[in-house]
Formats: structure tokens, C-alpha cells, sequence
């Protein structure tokens, strides 16, 4: 019971929605040994430490390490949708209305902050919760107890995952991108076609209503990249 827990606990501790602070630590603590002791029959023929011998302090790192690992991967699915925030919001020229993100200790505009929203939405409607428990059950197949965290940590390649960030950041904002480049391009046209016209005061609202236009038109598709990361997320924990 408690090297699943403990696993399972890290987990909680590190991911979104998981470890919000509107998640009491009594219900989130219950909550994990809930799941550790309702995965008992999926776990047979694990290795057995003894709590009191020399390798329970390596097997708690382990526990503890790829738990947080597996809460670090699902932050890095929510980065990858912020990240299409933010260059959406730097191009519609909303950066500036930035606000302190708690979860994060810094700055996030605002439009980062609505796809994080929209993604914690469809994170729970797509059931990504169930998702990150079944990757936990399924990591002690790839990853059994044992003392071998750095070894762990080599398998997962966790390094891999950036690539595809950025990859599927860049992808969700490419058509609300393209879009504000063709404005803007227009905008230059008109300035050069019609100097007189004072390209600044209309600029920043056609930008701004742009954007929003292409934000409403692309939002209903951002299940699909979220869902194609976070499978591709998963998958590091239950390959062998």
C-alpha cells in the first residue's frame, strides 16, 4: 500500500488541478489512498521492500520522483496551450494586460490564461484525469518498485517532450497567427495607399477584433492537439 500511494501522492502534489489549493490536502491525501488501495489487484508481482531495511529510503526517492514526473508531464501539456497564448496574445497586441499567476509565481497575459482555462476544461471533459491515473498504475509495470530512480529517469526521456511543446504550442496558434499577419499586412497597405489616415487609431481594434474572430473560430478544434499531446505524454509511463 504504500509505495502505490506514495507515487500516487506525488502525483497530486505536482499537477494541474490536482494540486490546486482549492484541493484540500485532507481530501487529496484520502483521495490517493483511495487509488493505492483499489490498484492492489493490478499490482501483483511487485517487488517486495520492507519498510524498516536499507532500501526503503531509494524506493520512497523513486516513488516520490516519478510521481512528480508524471505531475511534471501533464504541467507541460497545460504549458504547451499557454504557450499558444501567449504568442497569440503578443500578436493581437494583448501582452500588456498581464496578471500574476499564482500557480506559476509570475506573469501570464490574459489570453494565456484563457487557454489554460479552456484546457483545464477540456482536460476534465476528455477525462484526462482518468488518463494520468491509469499511466500511474501502468507505471509500476514499466517502472516497478525498486531503488533505481536516475535509472527511471533515463527511460522516460522526459527531454523528448519539448519538441513537442513548442511543436503543438506553435500548432494551436499557427491559423489565429496567420490571421493577424494578413491584418497587419492590410493595415501596411492602407498606411502606404492612405498616409493621411491615421493607421495607429484603427490598427490596435481591428488587430484586437481579428484575433478574437480567430480565437473563437479555433477553439472548438483545440481538443484535438491537447488530446494528441497528453496520449503522447502518457505513453512514457506505460511502455516498457
Amino acid at each position: 500500500m504504500l509505495w502505490p500511494f506514495l507515487r500516487v501522492l506525488a502525483v497530486f502534489s505536482a499537477a494541474p488541478i490536482f494540486s490546486s489549493k482549492a484541493f484540500p490536502v485532507r481530501a487529496r491525501i484520502a483521495l490517493a489512498f483511495f487509488i493505492a488501495f483499489a490498484a492492489q489487484p493490478s499490482l501483483q508481482g511487485q517487488p517486495v521492500i520492507s519498510i524498516n531495511g536499507p532500501e526503503a529510503l531509494g524506493a520512497v526517492i523513486q516513488q516520490v520522483g516519478i510521481g512528480l514526473a508524471i505531475g511534471f508531464t501533464v504541467r507541460l501539456v497545460f504549458a504547451a496551450v499557454e504557450l499558444a497564448g501567449e504568442v497569440v496574445g503578443f500578436q493581437m497586441g494583448l501582452n500588456f494586460a498581464a496578471f500574476f499567476d499564482p500557480s506559476l509565481n509570475t506573469q501570464s497575459s490574459a489570453v494565456a490564461r484563457f487557454f489554460g482555462h479552456m484546457a483545464a476544461f477540456l482536460f476534465i471533459v476528455m477525462n484526462g484525469h482518468l488518463m494520468v491515473m491509469m499511466a500511474v498504475i501502468k507505471s509500476f509495470e514499466a517502472f516497478p518498485v525498486d531503488q533505481n530512480f536516475l535509472d527511471a529517469l533515463q527511460k522516460m526521456k522526459l527531454y523528448s517532450l519539448g519538441s513537442d511543446l513548442f511543436a503543438t504550442g506553435l500548432w494551436i496558434a499557427l491559423p489565429m497567427v496567420g490571421m493577424l499577419m494578413f491584418a497587419n499586412l492590410a493595415l501596411g497597405i492602407i498606411s502606404r495607399v492612405a498616409p493621411q489616415m491615421n493607421i495607429y487609431s484603427i490598427g490596435f481594434p481591428i488587430t484586437l477584433s481579428v484575433g478574437l474572430i480567430g480565437i473563437t473560430a479555433t477553439l472548438p478544434m483545440l481538443d484535438q492537439p491537447l488530446m494528441a499531446l497528453m496520449e503522447r505524454a502518457m505513453e512514457i509511463f506505460s511502455a516498457k
